[in-house]
């Protein structure tokens, strides 16, 4: 008698481990599938704490975890460490540098990186902050800043040095600004000699008409209120017009100034990564004024059930037409969502379309500063840091993660002291990027 042969699982390619992919990886766990997840970096970043490493508050690893531990008890997940190039939906294949992965159903999570305007001749003056690499840099030239103005004796120079400006009002801006202002009227007050750091200046851009701007109104004012008692100068309805090395060009009420910063940091916007195009041009999916791809309801790709793209690169429009944000909670919901409806296909079933529960949105200012808006109940002050920090432990994946930070928040609290003001790249000047440095570097010939 010949052996009953078992036919293939579904295979499940998830292109992107962030929130939005690993929530799918993990919520088919108990599923008839085979899932590939496939990402360039071995880590899952949580992204909402990069700002906490751009100002020494945290290690990098402490808001990193290991694709492969996550996922190390899943037995039907395999994670590659590689970086998807195209897709082939008429074959159902991925296309990576090592060759083709098929697929019955494909998950693209890949995000979004920085935006800025058509002005891309500015990343290297006013880095963003994305990954772990973005937050290293942003944390070289903050505190490379405070030390190279301890050692300059022209006022001039001193005061670029210890002028930090933010371009951007939104969530991370805010938080980046108030993370700063504590350094400097905190945290480093007592550690220098020559210079008083409490005299620095920490200037937030914001092109509208006020800070936080998603969030309801009063929330923005209180907000603004308490970066202003950190000892932040918060600019609204002021454009950014000009960054050439330490100079910045601010354009308001019809006029124009320049200001000298050797730290200029970008917190302005977003736009789609270039995945998002490579699904254009092979399905024909339309792509919103930032590149994410106009998906469907059930967040598949208009002709193409079989691929869903989710989180940041998604622009999915809630039942009045509006797209969701771009946030984490987002994406978490969104890949439990396809992992269910792939699940319910199996069986033969669907789902409703998808539809985001918001629970609320946080911002931190400072120490005992946040604004909460809960389900229409509007915090502030304490309480609303209070449940900031509760929330961001709870949604840190591993309990190590948990545990670190949660002790390290506490011994922070208590001795206003962050020890993770490392600067590792002692071979560029405050406010050089290492593009310049790669420049100088270049041999010349004679």
């Amino acid at each position: 008698m010949e052996p009953v042969t078992q036919p293939p699982k579904h295979r499940v390619v998830i292109i992107g481990g962030g929130f939005g992919g690993l929530y799918a990886a993990q919520s088919l766990k108990n599923a008839d599938v085979d899932v590939t997840l496939i990402d360039k970096r071995n880590f899952h970043l949580f992204q909402p704490l990069l700002y906490q490493v751009a100002t020494g508050n945290l290690s990098p690893a402490d808001i990193s975890s290991p694709l492969r531990s996550i996922l190390s008890r899943q037995k039907n997940v395999r994670v590659l460490m590689e970086e998807a190039t195209d897709i082939d939906p008429e074959t159902q294949q991925v296309m990576t540098s090592r060759g083709a992965i098929p697929y019955d159903s494909l998950i693209v999570a890949t995000g979004v990186s920085h935006h800025y305007f058509g002005n891309d001749q500015w990343k290297d003056d006013a880095p963003g902050l994305k990954t772990i690499e973005d937050a290293i840099e942003m944390r070289r030239r903050i505190f490379s800043a405070f030390e190279a103005a301890e050692k300059e004796t022209d006022p001039e120079k001193r005061k670029a040095l210890l002028t930090f400006v933010v371009v951007g009002g939104g969530p991370t801006g805010v938080e980046l600004a108030g993370a700063i202002a504590e350094l400097a009227n905190h945290t480093l007050k007592q550690d220098f000699r020559s210079i008083d750091t409490t005299e620095a200046q920490i200037l937030l851009i914001e092109g509208l008409d006020r800070v936080l701007p998603p969030y309801p109104a009063d929330l923005s004012v209180k907000a603004a209120e308490s970066l202003t008692k950190l000892g932040v100068t918060v600019r609204t309805k002021t454009k950014v017009t000009q960054i050439d090395g330490d100079n910045l060009t601010l354009e308001y009420d019809e006029t124009r100034e320049t200001i000298s910063a050797k730290t200029i940091l970008w917190a302005a916007g977003v736009k789609a990564s270039g995945v998002g195009r490579v699904i254009s041009d092979r399905t024909g999916a339309s792509l919103d004024r930032v590149g994410r791809v106009m998906v469907e309801s059930d967040l598949s790709v208009p002709n193409h059930p079989s691929i869903f793209v989710i989180g940041d690169l998604a622009h999915c429009a809630d039942p009045e037409g509006k797209p969701y944000p771009g946030v984490a909670p987002v994406a978490m919901q969104e890949g439990k969502y396809v992992a269910r409806l792939i699940k319910a296909r199996l069986s033969g079933q669907s789902l409703p379309r998808f539809l985001y529960k918001e629970f609320g949105s946080l911002a931190v200012i400072g120490q005992n500063a946040a604004v909460a808006n809960l389900g229409g109940v509007h915090l502030s002050g304490f309480i609303a840091w209070f449940i900031w920090i509760v929330a961001h432990i709870y949604f840190l994946i591993e309990f190590d993660n948990k545990l670190v930070v949660m002790i390290q928040w506490v011994w922070n609290y208590v001795t206003r002291s962050r020890g993770a003001r490392i600067i590792t790249d002692t071979t560029l000047v405050p406010g050089e990027s290492p593009s310049v440095r790669s420049r100088k570097e270049e041999p010349v010939n004679v």
